[in-house]
């Protein structure tokens, strides 16, 4: 085990490095200048060069890509070109919105796929495999936007049961806290329908296959009934290759708040980003897509650490 650990923080890192070269010649080769940006167009050349000279953009690409290396190891990323407030701040004060949404979203990802992935393979062939799985077909064409859309319409329109947006921050109060779950239920599930298609297809494949294998027909020859045979024998067999697809729809969940947050107008880690883009506010941008590409990094190990946990027979040679 810690040969397998120590292999998997090695392609940690190095991945690591790898994707931080990437992000940063990515917005270095971007058109546009950000000092004139923030300027404005009427501004004279002078002064863009001086907004410059005191942002850092003037310096080498090496040297700002290692000065911006150095403050990501010691937690100083930088003032916000756009805010004037650390980057840092700016980011931890998103987080807060993004990953109970992601969480939530998450969560009714997992439990609407495992139910209905199990279901439909308890009934293979039967209508109502067939009637779950073109449900998920469904699911899976569906934009989460488009989706987000019609359930403000119903919800919030014409139900009037939620706020079609915003958020007022978690508070200090249960009430304030069950108030500040509410307002992100909405935007959770328009995330949540999509993955919790593409997971559900994914869960019956594998409890299909596990369920072929001997061990199921000496469980039920012992007189297991079928309900214990699914949920305590076979869905654990069938378990890595869904942790696999939920571990990058986690990460992806997170990225994808970019669009639900703008249409719900909530104040997250997603909307920070298309602000950011919008006003060349580089310092944001590269720290949010690093943020998110660490996190995809991460979620990706812990995924392989949960292999060994859940099958001990995977060794080290076998990732």
């Amino acid at each position: 085990m810690s040969l397998f650990l120590l292999k998997r923080l090695a392609t940690l890192v190095g991945t690591l490095i790898g994707a931080s070269i990437i992000v940063f010649l990515v917005l270095e080769i971007l058109p546009g200048n950000a000092a004139q940006i923030l300027m404005g167009p009427d501004a004279s050349p002078e002064a863009v060069a001086a907004l410059a000279t005191q942002l850092g953009l003037d310096q080498p690409a090496w040297t700002r890509y290692w000065t911006w290396v150095q403050g990501l190891l010691t937690g100083n990323l930088g003032d916000s070109y756009t805010y004037g407030t650390p980057v840092l701040d700016l980011i931890l004060e998103r987080l807060t919105l993004t990953v109970p949404l992601a969480v939530m979203a998450m969560f009714f990802t997992t439990v609407l796929a495992l139910v209905v992935g199990v279901t439909a393979a308890a009934r293979h062939n039967k209508l109502g495999d067939v009637g779950l799985m073109g449900l998920t077909q469904v699911g899976i064409a569906i934009p989460n936007f488009w989706f987000a859309i019609m359930l403000i319409l119903l919800f919030s329109v014409k139900l009037q049961w939620f706020s079609a947006g915003g958020f007022d921050g978690w508070g200090e109060s249960a009430e304030d806290r069950m108030n500040a779950l509410k307002s992100l239920l909405l935007p959770a599930l328009s995330l949540a329908v999509v993955q919790a298609a593409i997971l559900a297809r994914i869960t019956r494949s594998a409890v299909l296959e596990v369920m072929r294998e001997d061990f199921v027909r000496t469980a039920r020859a012992k007189g297991v009934t079928q309900r214990a045979v699914l949920w305590l024998h076979v869905l654990r067999n069938a378990l890595i290759p869904v942790i696999t697809v939920m571990g990058m729809q986690f990460a992806e969940l997170l990225a994808g708040t970019i669009v639900v947050e703008n249409v719900f107008y909530l104040p997250g880690l997603g909307r920070l980003i298309f602000q950011a883009i919008s006003n060349r506010d580089l310092a944001v941008v590269r720290n949010c897509v690093m943020l998110l590409a660490a996190f995809v990094v991460i979620v990706n190990f812990v995924v392989d650490v949960l292999y060994a946990v859940i099958d001990p027979r995977i060794k080290a040679s076998d990732i």
